[in-house]
């Protein structure tokens, strides 16, 4: 079995890996609809993060409004992003799903990548 070199690099922005699904292709549509689908099914709490691309290896991303807490339907949840998407556009927006009984992620994944430059 051979490995393979992602080729990610910190001097070219494009080429950036960051969580889990950056090394697949891009999601369709119907691919994050499922995501959220399974972050409402399992009872964790959705939440919205976007930064700019230039500041994406720093720790801190910005929350867009407060998370979903509760929230069962896979459309508002998916309305959050594309707002969140629409009133950032050049930015990264990242979909976290919080695990209330373990109080950590259960799920984080980039659903709109922002311009690089």
């Amino acid at each position: 079995m051979t490995l393979q070199d992602y080729h990610s690099r910190l001097s070219d922005p494009a080429s950036r890996k960051f969580e889990t699904f950056s090394y697949l292709p891009a999601m369709t549509a119907d691919e994050i609809r499922r995501q959220v689908a399974y972050i409402v099914g399992k009872g964790w709490n959705p939440a919205v993060e976007h930064i700019e691309p230039a500041y994406l290896m720093n720790s801190y991303w910005y929350m867009w409004k407060l998370p979903l807490f509760g929230e069962t339907d896979v459309d508002r949840v998916l309305a959050e992003c594309e707002a969140c998407h629409q009133a950032n556009p050049d930015n990264h927006v990242r979909l976290i799903g919080y695990n209330n009984f373990t109080q950590s992620q259960g799920a984080s994944m980039v659903i709109y990548r922002g311009r690089t430059v």
